[in-house]
């Protein structure tokens, strides 16, 4: 992205994919790609410069908008200070009923908006369930046909939902947003893996 600067201020935002005016003079597309530097800021044209150093994880946080500014010959894009999202569910309280805010079928007390703890745990819950759906026709088999089912398969399925247990409380027990992004951090072990703390659901091996 570029930005045109006069008179020590941006004026105007270009992708830098289509010809521009400025004033009186038309410039072809190609300035932004055959031009070089100077020659495009003799004419007030500068290529923006994102600044990241405040983004965060959009898992975890909400970005501010990028604001814009022109200084020392450059102009740069800059983000504000994220903030993390909330880990806990926001419930209703009984102001929000005073300002008859809560919808209907709702009350004080009930989940007003989900936070980040709720959302991980119904996704741990579906990724359970969908391993556990794998082997579920043994399950069948056996209320079926008394087949019975495999030592392997029941340790498997034993194990899927207590590591899934597992991990639901980890998530439940993290203090805060930070804690939550820990638990799901990967990083790379002494002996070459990668792991992260929150573990993963067993897989049944072929």
């Amino acid at each position: 992205m570029f930005a045109l600067v006069e008179s020590g201020s941006i004026t105007k935002f270009f992708s830098g994919n289509q010809g521009i005016t400025i004033g009186d003079n038309q410039y072809p597309k190609a300035i932004f790609t055959l031009w070089t530097k100077s020659e495009r800021e003799a004419i007030g044209i500068y290529e923006v410069e994102i600044n990241s150093t405040n983004k965060k994880d959009e898992q975890w946080y909400i970005n501010t908008n990028v604001t814009y500014a022109f200084g020392s010959g450059k102009v740069t894009g800059s983000y504000g200070d994220a903030t993390a999202k909330k880990h806990a569910d926001t419930l209703w309280t009984s102001q929000d009923k005073t300002d008859k805010k809560i919808p209907d079928g709702k009350d004080v007390g009930d989940v007003a908006v989900e936070g980040l703890k709720t959302q991980l745990i119904r996704s741990i819950k579906a990724q359970a369930a969908g391993i556990l759906q794998n082997t579920d026709w043994y399950i069948v088999r056996k209320a079926d046909a008394g087949t019975a089912v495999p030592s392997a398969i029941t340790t498997h399925r034993a194990a899927v939902r207590t590591k899934a247990a597992e991990m639901e409380t980890a998530i439940t027990n993290a203090s805060d947003t930070p804690a939550l992004k820990t638990l799901y951090t990967y990083t790379k072990q002494e002996d070459g893996s990668t792991t992260r703390p929150l573990g993963e659901l067993p897989r049944l091996e072929s």
